[in-house]
């Protein structure tokens, strides 16, 4: 007997609460170079072809932020725009090249500015860029996704790390289960996130300087560079320059430093990573890619 066949109503809903087959992750293949590059912020020595153009938009969209437990004003600058990106290896050493668009270079941070009769913290933010590196767990583009995962994080900043030549190395452990001293989101439908950003061992690329009570500059800068930042958290070079309304980066770490904290790349291997862009802008005001997938397997 032939069994009936379902309303169209009712199939269409079927297949609509099935999930979707989630696209590949888009691959990045990093090359054999010839001469390791200057990481200078100048990208001329990493010639004209085989950049990858890889699209970020918005890490949570405008109508989404209530969703996330978030306030409700939306700082993205960055919008949806294009990342040229390259990767190569040589002399035992990981390089990458970034390039996107930017209407300027932001490099103010924060700040203390005379107001009245104290100094208040200014709203200025330098631009940044953001590699994320899969450790373990479940990655998923969005650190509100309900999937508990860990990265290996290199953040550049336009004004602070870029003075050193350096990028932030830290460790952002994501978890649906408590973890002490972590950053709290109420995700509708999931729960509460918790998000921890645990700095690599060494000493620090900067640290908080609190102001004077009486007045002085009209305005001082809030952060202290640390021009002898050593150790694993001090591991991943980086220098960016921006021309022409576009942002050129380079970075660059050794493909296994031994440090605990740091993700290793292996000759042959395949690694999930992500890039973010911050346009004036932190936090969750950024605009990431999906998953990327990053080939070794011309490393031999």
């Amino acid at each position: 007997m032939m069994a009936k066949l379902p309303h169209f109503s009712a199939l269409a809903a079927v297949l609509a609460a099935a999930p979707a087959v989630a696209a590949p992750p888009q691959a990045v293949p990093v090359a054999v170079l010839a001469k390791a590059p200057a990481v200078d912020g100048n990208l001329d020595d990493w010639g004209r072809d085989g950049w990858v153009k890889v699209p970020v938009k918005p890490a949570v969209a405008a109508n989404e932020r209530a969703k996330y437990g978030l306030d409700g004003e939306d700082r993205n600058h960055t919008g949806a725009i294009t990342v040229e990106l390259k990767a190569g290896v040589a002399g035992g050493r990981l390089f990458v090249a970034a390039r996107w668009p930017d209407d300027a270079a932001d490099t103010a941070y924060r700040g203390w500015e005379w107001s009245g009769s104290r100094y208040v913290e200014g709203k200025a933010r330098d631009d940044m860029f953001a590699l994320r590196w899969h450790l373990d767990g479940d990655f998923d583009r969005s650190m509100l996704s309900g999937n508990g995962y860990r990265v290996d994080v290199w953040l550049w900043s336009a004004g602070r790390s870029n003075a050193l030549g350096l990028a932030e190395d830290m460790v952002h452990e994501i978890s649906t289960r408590s973890i002490d001293n972590a950053a709290e989101y109420a995700v509708q439908g999931v729960g509460t996130v918790y998000i921890k950003k645990h700095r690599d061992a060494g000493d620090p690329l900067y640290k908080a300087v609190r102001p004077p009570k009486t007045q002085g500059a009209e305005r001082i800068e809030s952060v202290e560079l640390n021009a002898k930042a050593a150790g694993s958290s001090a591991d991943v070079q980086a220098k960016g320059g921006w021309k022409g309304g576009f942002w050129q980066l380079e970075l660059a770490r050794k493909l296994d430093t031994g440090n605990a904290d740091d993700r290793a790349f292996a000759a042959g291997g395949k690694v999930t990573g992500q890039i973010a862009v911050f346009n004036r802008a932190g936090d969750e005001h950024k605009s990431v890619s999906e998953p990327l997938l990053f080939d070794f397997s011309a490393l031999r």
